[in-house]
């Protein structure tokens, strides 16, 4: 058991007296807060803290992350109020409690939502301050060892959350030890009989193993002596759950994992690092593929090590890892090293700590631009478990991004306008598709166009969090521009019954529009008439005279113009197919907005009750883009008539976008396409050349 003594004991080697009294005093106000408290095992409340705060001392964490440690429950269980903390130990550690406390909110929600939120929360609180979320983790790691007492679906729920949101930060934060201890402990209680099998297995191997593994340490030892290098060799241990993974995401065999014997190696220095790789390599042949130097690439998480795969005798495969001293500490204290090695005279973030920082950052960056809690635990979870590659900037800085990212994620890494603004790209100097994802070690070179926007279709191929939610964000408030620009041409064409121009109405006309429609602001109000929510005409009646009320619908006013394809709030008719030069008018739907007909297209007959939703429009006379057309061709059958037709319509300038057969006879067949034109002017060329083909016998335009 843990005792205070025994904590202040372990305290005195690294921190100042006055310090370990700061701690044991938040040790006995928590104590007296948590009193007549018991935990599910029967043992008096105050001895979790206790226990946390052991964990977070094992990591030389700072006096304040101790305290914080001691209070973590205070606020939460006790209703102790934060400012009396504050009072007490100091703005400080009052944060640092309510930053951990916000987050046990975890424990009793199982809704997705509840837990997103309070993952959201999360985040604030780390971006204030790192130390939040390594009192967490130790909260968590101590409540992951005493689970025993709590109810089956209870130890499923905890464990499963441990693994899916806990453990990855750990990785992230490039905690290994706290991570290890976490998975094995949630795989225990997720699925205690695999992990039972499991460990029964693993006994029996080891047991088999034991001689081989001593041969080849004494080889790799006997080696670096010869060429008088200091090392600690040491066989490394797979742990259960890494075991588990392994063998379901590479579908191999317990035996399989099993086969390949892991070694690590210590030295001093960075030099002696490659001077070993040399030895190793020199002893036994290396798999060229397998060779990884994170030394000069560290990962994500700030973890450093040279990794190399041998074949040992008999084809036994070998995987060596190759790091000093820090390096091996940074790896299993990851973030918590900073604290290790921290003099208080330094305080600026070192390796890790800069990392931590940079992705806590962009968690932030995240949670802006995401619509919703659930969006943006999505976009975490996508950023928690990356298999990095590594590509190169053309000026040769790296980023580091998830496996299977494509140059639309390595645009938005660099910066969002970047990515907002990306048109192409080049791979090793070479124009390659934005969609083709990178392997490590590409230079990559991102082409943008001043114009260019984002396109939804991205959303199919990028892998990170960041490049999904910042398309995501410019769509949302595209939208929402471009709804209140066609809000604004349609009321100011409907004002202008009452002859009233929309840029000319005073404070007090603009009130009443927005009192008489219920809408908080002018914008929204906007909005809602581009989105087809409310209807114009019904809207300008507000300001409408009393003397004109009668004859107010007499549409004297101009048709709204239309002049391009790409409105997002302008969309045109699949079941007539209008084309620049076709007779039009535009359908008000509720969500879409403006619909674009043709006037004669059948489906506006239903819509003749509703006149209110009817409204004049016209092509602009500049009118641009690709507009879809349907025609049906009906061709004798001969062999290569359809590359005809296609050689024809592209030599006119036009694309094909489906093209669908129907056979009438043996003699006669029906081919309905459907293609790009820019006007009926550009459609009556293209039929009056497909008519010179013999073959042809009748062209029509589909309509309905």
């Amino acid at each position: 058991m843990h005792t205070l003594d025994s904590l202040g004991h372990r305290l005195s080697s690294y921190l100042e007296p006055q310090q370990i009294h700061r701690v044991k005093r938040a040790y006995f106000y928590a104590e007296q807060a948590h009193e007549g408290q018991m935990r599910r095992s029967g043992e008096a409340y105050i001895t979790h803290p206790l226990a946390v705060a052991n964990i977070l001392a094992g990591m030389h964490m700072d006096h304040q992350s101790l305290m914080a440690a001691m209070l973590h429950d205070v606020i939460e269980d006790t209703g102790i109020p934060k400012e009396a903390l504050s009072e007490q130990f100091g703005e400080t550690v009052a944060e640092l409690v309510d930053g951990v406390s916000k987050l046990t909110q975890f424990e009793f929600e199982s809704q997705a939502q509840k837990q997103a939120e309070n993952f959201q929360k999360m985040a604030m609180a780390m971006a204030k301050d790192i130390r939040v979320i390594l009192v967490k983790l130790a909260d968590r790691l101590h409540n992951m060892r005493t689970l025993g007492a709590l109810k089956p679906e209870k130890k499923r729920r905890i464990a499963k959350e441990t693994l899916e949101i806990y453990a990855p930060i750990a990785q992230r934060l490039g905690m290994n030890n706290i991570r290890l201890e976490l998975e094995d402990r949630g795989f225990a209680a997720m699925y205690p009989f695999r992990s039972s099998r499991l460990r029964a297995a693993l006994k029996v191997a080891r047991g088999n193993r034991t001689e081989l593994v001593e041969n080849i340490q004494s080889a790799i030892e006997s080696r670096l002596e010869r060429e008088n290098i200091h090392a600690l060799v040491i066989g490394r241990e797979k742990h259960l759950f890494s075991i588990y993974q392994k063998m379901r995401q590479k579908k191999k065999s317990f035996k399989e994992i099993m086969d390949v014997y892991a070694f690590r190696i210590i030295v001093e220095d960075v030099d002696t690092c490659y001077r070993v790789l040399g030895a190793v390599h020199n002893l036994y042949k290396p798999v060229i593929t397998e060779f990884k130097d994170y030394i000069a690439i560290p990962k994500a998480n700030g973890y450093q090590s040279l990794h190399t795969v041998l074949v040992g005798m008999h084809g036994v495969p070998i995987e060596v890892q190759i790091r000093t001293k820090e390096m091996d500490e940074m790896a299993n204290s990851g973030i918590a090293a900073h604290w290790l090695y921290k003099s208080d005279s330094d305080d600026a973030p070192t390796g890790s700590h800069a990392r931590a920082r940079q992705w806590v950052q962009g968690l932030l960056e995240m949670q802006q631009n995401a619509g919703s809690s659930l969006e943006f635990i999505e976009n975490v979870k996508i950023d928690l478990f990356p298999d990095e590659v590594y590509v190169f900037t053309p000026k040769g800085k790296i980023v580091e991004l998830p496996a299977g990212a494509t140059a639309v994620d390595f645009a938005y890494n660099v910066h969002t306008d970047v990515g907002h603004r990306c048109v192409a790209c080049r791979i090793n100097d070479r124009l390659a598709p934005l969609s083709q994802p990178l392997q490590s070690g590409q230079k990559v070179k991102i082409i943008t166009s001043p114009g260019a926007q984002p396109n939804p279709n991205w959303l199919n191929f990028v892998t990170s969090g960041k490049a999904r939610s910042s398309i995501r964000h410019f769509l949302k408030s595209q939208r929402h521009h471009q709804s209140i620009e066609l809000g604004k041409r349609m009321l100011g064409r409907a004002l202008q019954n009452y002859q009233l121009d929309i840029d000319k109405l005073t404070e007090e006309q603009l009130d009443k529009l927005t009192t008489g429609t219920n809408t908080p602001s002018m914008d929204a109000l906007l909005e809602d008439i581009g989105l087809g929510n409310r209807i114009a005409v019904a809207v300008a009646k507000i300001l409408a005279p009393e003397s004109t009320e009668e004859g107010g619908t007499t549409n004297i006013y101009s048709p709204l113009m239309i002049d391009s394809t790409d409105g997002l709030m302008i969309s045109f008719a699949r079941c007539c197919r209008p084309i620049p030069g076709d007779p039009i008018v535009g359908h008000i739907s509720a969500g879409k907005g403006l619909v674009i007909h043709q006037e004669t297209c059948r489906n506006l007959a239903d819509l003749s009750d509703q006149p209110e939703k009817i409204s004049q429009v016209n092509w602009a006379p500049t009118v641009t883009g690709e507009f879809p057309v349907d025609i049906r061709v009906e061709v004798e059958s001969e062999r290569g008539i359809i590359a005809t037709l296609a050689t024809r319509i592209s030599e006119m300038g036009a694309n094909i976008e489906q093209i669908h057969v129907d056979e009438r006879d043996a003699h006669n067949s029906v081919i309905n396409l459907s293609i790009g034109v820019h006007n009926r002017i550009h459609l009556a060329n293209i039929i009056r050349r497909l008519k010179t083909i013999h073959a042809v016998i009748r062209i029509t335009r589909s309509k309905n």
